[in-house]
């Protein structure tokens, strides 16, 4: 999932980013914004990810997330 598609599908995700990162609060949402590197960042703030394990971990995520919505 590419950032542009994230940040369209942001209002659908939000609820399902905040289930499964249960530290990322609703400001920090609204503060993320369905931008990317945002996302990145919290997750390393809220975590204390590497880079490299936040981004992972996003995009496997994403990657499901978007496999699911496509078949629905």
């Amino acid at each position: 999932m590419n950032e542009d598609t994230l940040k369209g599908q942001w209002r659908q995700l939000k609820g399902s980013i905040q289930k499964k990162w249960g530290e990322i609060t609703d400001d920090d949402m609204t503060q993320i914004d369905g931008e990317r590197e945002k996302l990145v960042g919290k997750l390393q703030e809220r975590y204390g990810y590497a880079r490299e394990k936040a981004e992972s971990e996003l995009d496997a995520y994403l990657s499901s997330s978007e496999q699911t919505t496509t078949k629905n």
